[in-house]
């Protein structure tokens, strides 16, 4: 699939299946602070199959303009995002166009590097993670590989998240 072709495709969620998020946090090598990161990836039981997930997500980050490829979108220098982060009572809730909801449980050093920081690192994986089902732990040396596998870098969104909270 070309990336033209994923541009003009209309957005099914069927076709997505179903969306997990989970968040972890860890050093950022620049200022040795938590990190909070955020990944939401497609578990590739949509309606198509593997590479239909992969094209309905890529229709959904082309949809929503949030760009695929390793480019870091920095969502603290726009007010046009249309992706938000509420981080509430020891979750996180993520809200996309067209209607799409996902939330988590965050861990407490989660929340606090996310307090502190007031932005989570967040990373739309386009390739399904099957193996990664909810209700099944996932180990660090398995999160580790798929958030570290370049192919998945680079073929997923990256953005700099604001955390919004209820007042």
């Amino acid at each position: 699939m070309t990336s033209t072709d994923s541009a003009q495709r209309i957005f099914r969620p069927a076709e997505l299946g179903t969306l997990v998020v989970v968040a972890w946090s860890g050093k950022h090598p620049e200022d040795d602070h938590d990190m909070p990161f955020l990944l939401a990836y497609p578990l590739g039981d949509g309606t198509a199959g593997h590479a239909g997930v992969t094209g309905a997500a890529h229709a959904l980050l082309a949809d929503t303009g949030l760009p695929v490829g390793g480019q870091l979108l920095d969502g603290r220098e726009t007010t046009s995002l249309p992706v938000t982060l509420l981080v509430e009572a020891g979750s996180a809730s993520l809200t996309m166009p067209p209607q799409l909801n996902a939330q988590c449980e965050v861990p407490p050093e989660w929340f606090a590097a996310a307090r502190q920081r007031g932005y989570a690192y967040f990373i739309f994986a386009t390739r399904p993670w099957p193996q990664a089902v909810p209700g099944r732990a996932i180990t660090d040396e398995a999160l580790t590989a798929f958030v570290g596998d370049e192919s998945m870098l680079t073929s997923s969104a990256h953005v700099l998240l604001p955390v919004r909270t209820l007042r």
